[in-house]
């Protein structure tokens, strides 16, 4: 089974600009499926505010055939010496929801065998362009609900011009996840997140979409001054 992983390092202005405008091709890279480069964002911010786009932070979102095709991307090619010196998490693949081309994602569904497992979540999508407005009308009080849920770890979100968009967070467990998920957090305004889910299903933003959990398998570096994020990881 391939490997996913999800990246975050912060560099210069150039750099990161110089990244984002040269995505690695999966031909050119030793065992890479797909990777999405984008700009970090800070989930729930004002939409015109300096921390909306956090142009120096990259996020790298990738499938790799195995670990070993990571281990070589981070110590030999251009963009991977960048990321080795921020934060990595390496995952297995679990369940998707909706469906996003390019990257090989599994139709199988698999379990977590420890309950109190530590879960990733990543959504990643295409928008549909006239549909902006009303998305982030509805997608801006699910980001603060995720944001501020004492079940997250890390969680932010990210952005490819002209339209990709993406979220990313990890959760104590995957009880918490879920009932997040669907309303039954004991938090402020639990209902946000399915309130935004009826009404894609009732009018889609997107022309893709997909939601994807996992378990991690490890993590590497340093964000924002904090390392070992992820909880009880050396346990499962």
């Amino acid at each position: 089974m391939s490997v996913f992983s999800y990246h975050l390092v912060k560099t210069d202005y150039f750099s990161a600009l110089r990244i984002l405008f040269s995505s690695p091709k999966s031909r050119n890279i030793s065992g890479l499926i797909h990777a999405e480069i984008m700009t970090v964002m800070t989930l729930g911010s004002p939409i015109f505010s300096p921390s909306r786009m956090l142009i120096r932070q990259i996020a790298v979102f990738a499938q790799w055939e195995d670990e070993r095709d990571i281990e070589n991307f981070l110590a030999k090619d251009r963009l991977g010496k960048i990321l080795s010196e921020g934060w990595h998490t390496r995952l297995t693949f679990m369940r998707k929801w909706g469906k996003f081309n390019k990257f090989e994602i599994p139709d199988e569904t698999l379990e977590f065998e420890n309950p109190n497992s530590p879960v990733v979540a990543v959504t990643i999508a295409r928008m549909k362009f006239l549909e902006i407005p009303r998305f982030i009308h509805w997608g801006r009080p699910v980001e603060k609900l995720v944001r501020d849920h004492p079940a997250t770890t890390l969680s932010l979100a990210s952005i490819k011009f002209p339209n990709t968009v993406s979220t990313f967070s990890i959760w104590k467990n995957q009880k918490e996840m879920t009932d997040m998920v669907h309303g039954h957090s004991k938090v402020q305004k639990p209902e946000r997140h399915a309130d935004a889910m009826k009404e894609r299903d009732r009018k889609d933003f997107h022309f893709e979409f997909t939601t994807l959990r996992f378990k991690p398998i490890s993590e590497f570096g340093e964000w924002n001054g904090q390392r070992n994020i992820i909880p009880n990881l050396k346990n499962n």
